[in-house]
């Protein structure tokens, strides 16, 4: 519990309950334009009408096109306010279920915390139909039920035993396919907070993650022990540039910033934690450049003095609290509308230099499209959150 995700100097505890506090901030240092607001709030419109059919049974996952030559999914959370156990059915769960479903041979899973029984009990599926089923999880959270019925059920389970988080979201699928994002496998992260996953069928990428997987698993390589360089960072998946990064050992930080002064005309960004000041700085240069940015901070530690929330918006940056009850998990930037960066890598020193991550950046403007429409989703969320939310007496809110 004495372990932070976020930055080695935000005092943050793993299991501490959040309220929505009535003053939190709606105004916008450099708002955006009525044009683009109306875009945006155009998007969140559609997406609201989706979320309508929440009301009867669990929220539908919300799909991406199928992408070039079909090679990838994407699906993100519908979070409700206030839940209830009746609404933890159905969702991006479905497809999760699905992927592990759909395994033949092998699955490897390295995710930070599972409590979703159903997930559990795919994996045990998986693992009597004849697949191989290897996981690795985090110490802090290898007592859930869920890891006990795995390890009852004779799946080998794996914990990182050290002072850093390994705090991936991802599973490899025959050797084929990766499933990976922001969204751990528990019901706080499917049911309550805003989260993305994608499902990715390519052998050269899911040769990285299973690289990675072995150094865990095999090896108990966590963190700094685990080399750099046996990975292929660049590749080219129908045609589509992808970059696929693991952090600690690979220059994650630069990546991140080389993309962002790539941009020439507009950023949007999602941050669970948002605290290392070189990214902070990147935003700060195309700023003034005169790049159009706007962006939404995780309410819960957007407040902490190395956050680089108020930074941003003294600078004039369209930076908004989240309006998310629970929280508001992604770890995402959309830049130019055709790259996305995602995955489990917070904006912060600790992922650079001490947890067990990975991201990828895609350039693929019908990616980028799905990953607009969620940010507009989120932002218009922001400027009008819930009204009376708050946590339910006794909810563990800090959720990763």
């Amino acid at each position: 519990m004495g372990k932070d995700i976020s930055s080695p100097e935000v005092p943050l505890s793993s299991r501490r309950r959040r309220s929505l506090l009535p003053g939190r901030s709606r105004a916008l240092s450099r708002p955006l334009s009525p044009a683009g607001l109306a875009v945006l709030l155009l998007l969140a419109a559609a997406l609201g009408m989706a979320q309508q059919c929440m009301g009867r049974g669990g929220a539908p996952p919300s799909t991406a096109p199928s992408g070039e030559g079909g090679w990838y999914e994407v699906f993100f959370t519908a979070p409700r306010f206030p839940d209830a156990p009746e609404f933890h059915r159905g969702g991006v769960a479905d497809a999760l279920i699905a992927a592990i479903d759909g395994a033949q041979r092998t699955l490897d899973v390295a995710v930070y915390e599972i409590d979703l029984m159903p997930v559990a009990e795919a994996l045990l599926r998986a693992r009597d139909r004849g697949v191989r089923v290897r996981v690795v999880t985090e110490t802090d959270n290898a007592d859930t039920k869920a890891v006990a019925r795995l390890r009852a059920g004779g799946i080998p389970v794996v914990t990182d035993e050290r002072g850093g988080y390994m705090h991936n979201k991802f599973m490899v699928i025959d050797g084929e396919r990766v499933w990976t994002g922001s969204m751990n496998f528990t019901y706080n992260d499917v049911y309550q907070n805003n989260n993305n996953a994608a499902l990715l069928r390519s052998s050269e990428l899911a040769r990285n993650y299973a690289v990675k997987f072995a150094a865990m698993f095999e090896r108990r390589a966590f963190g700094p022990a685990r080399p750099s360089g046996d990975t292929t960072p660049r590749l080219t998946i129908h045609e589509i540039p992808v970059e696929n990064y693991f952090a600690p050992e690979d220059p994650t930080v630069e990546a991140i910033v080389r993309a962002i002064r790539g941009a020439r005309e507009r950023i949007v960004f999602m941050a669970f934690a948002f605290t290392h000041p070189r990214i902070g700085d990147a935003l700060l240069e195309r700023a003034r450049a005169g790049v159009e940015i706007h962006g939404v901070f995780e309410s819960s530690g957007a407040g902490s003095p190395v956050s680089q929330f108020n930074r941003l918006r003294r600078a004039g940056i369209d930076v908004l609290k989240d309006g998310n009850p629970y929280n508001m998990h992604h770890k995402v930037f959309v830049i130019d509308r055709r790259v996305v960066i995602f995955g489990s890598y917070n904006f912060s020193r600790n992922a650079e230099r001490d947890n067990d991550e990975n991201f990828l950046i895609v350039t693929d403007p019908a990616m980028a499209a799905r990953f607009e429409e969620e940010f507009a989703r989120v932002y218009e969320q922001a400027l009008n959150p819930p009204r009376g939310g708050r946590w339910p007496d006794g909810m563990l809110a800090w959720a990763r």
